[in-house]
């Protein structure tokens, strides 16, 4: 067995990440000798390993409870984190007691959201199932559900007291999940550490998708770092932070156009391309670069464009886009590869410009 890693993140508080394998024994301490009751959030598909968490706790000394949501972006809803206030209510939940969030990136979104806002803010702990959730959406306390008019438009900035990323849970993780989430580290590998994108590069997509492999390992790693030393320097999002949304606004806008229909890493892959073309265009990145994400993703089988007929409606999401300032659209570029910088307010003829490099007749199928 390989050793444990720990990962230290100091954003909002300080807490560790933990990465290895058989890693529930470390919940208890996590959680805190202070909890009487823990609340364990995890998704339909995933009860065998919820109720097995629930267990643990339960056997450990704490009154364990369990809320089961509806699977991915479907959990993201007021009415879900209505459902889990009122289990909480119920059950008589004070400030002392902590929240378990198990599962993918919308799940410890919603967990944490629950955790951010129940009597103003308890203790959570994230036990992210999928890649997404290992290398993005558990780690940085950012938390959130999703409204008719966006993704993410109401949340919280809550620091959960610990990460426990065991890759043992990636065993009967579909290859199209695996894939999809790899595209939050190839966003890690273009705005901080290229030797994620050297990994992927070199390494066959079958050997990607075993779950034991080393070199999975070391990219979830790497990606936790890049992570973990940004949102450490800015927990609040009020500067650096916002690098992270590297590919994320025409994103977002593609989730929010397909109906959350297509998974998250497939959407920021081709907000990806069109950060990179429009990258081309105003900070003169390197045709070089633009390619080179091209080829990345297509080796993960990742979309590299999206419905040219979509523009109106796209444009429009991005306008409402929490990033955006006023009236101003804002969109992490590229100079080089490991130099992300903002760009706010290009005039929309240049967006379509960049977006007619990857506008397509009709919408890429591959691992959405």
């Amino acid at each position: 067995m390989t050793p444990t890693t720990r990962i230290d993140v100091s954003a909002g508080g300080d807490y560790p990440v933990l990465v290895g394998s058989g890693l529930l024994g470390h919940l208890p301490e996590l959680i805190g000798p202070r909890a009487a009751k823990v609340l364990v959030v995890h998704p339909r598909a995933l009860r065998t390993t919820g109720e097995a968490v629930r267990e643990d706790l339960a056997a450990a000394g704490y009154e364990a409870v369990s809320a089961e949501i509806p699977d991915a972006e479907e959990a993201k809803h007021v009415q879900v984190a209505a459902f889990c206030w009122q289990i909480l209510g119920r059950s008589d939940f004070t400030r002392s007691d902590a929240i378990v969030g198990v599962g993918g990136g919308a799940v410890t979104d919603l967990a944490g959201f629950v955790a951010a806002t129940w009597l103003r803010g308890i203790r959570f702990v994230t036990i992210p199932t999928t890649v997404l959730g290992m290398v993005d959406a558990a780690i940085g306390g950012k938390t959130g559900i999703n409204t008719a008019e966006g993704k993410n438009l109401v949340g919280a900035f809550h620091a959960p007291a610990g990460v426990l990323v065991d890759t043992d849970t990636l065993a009967t993780l579909p290859d199209n999940e695996l894939f999809t989430g790899l595209a939050e580290a190839v966003k890690c590998g273009f705005i901080a550490d290229e030797r994620i994108l050297e990994l992927i590069e070199g390494t066959a997509r079958e050997a990607l998708a075993d779950h034991s492999s080393p070199v999975l390992r070391e990219i979830v790693e790497r990606s936790i770092r890049v992570k973990a030393e940004v949102v450490s320097e800015d927990f609040g999002e009020s500067g650096r932070r916002e690098i992270l949304n590297y590919g994320h606004t025409l994103g977002h806008a593609i989730e929010l156009t397909e109906r959350y229909q297509w998974r998250h890493g497939a959407a920021v892959a081709a907000g990806m391309m069109f950060a990179a073309e429009l990258s081309a265009l105003t900070k003169n990145l390197p045709e070089v670069v633009v390619d080179r994400h091209r080829s990345v993703l297509e080796h993960l089988g990742l979309p590299v464009g999206y419905r040219g007929d979509k523009w109106p409606q796209l444009l429009d999401a991005m306008r409402r886009d929490k990033k955006a300032r006023g009236s101003l659209m804002r969109f992490i570029v590229l100079e080089a590869i490991g130099r992300p910088t903002v760009l706010e307010g290009p005039d929309t003829s240049l967006l379509h410009t960049a977006y007619q490099e990857i506008g397509v007749e009709a919408p890429t199928r591959t691992l959405l």
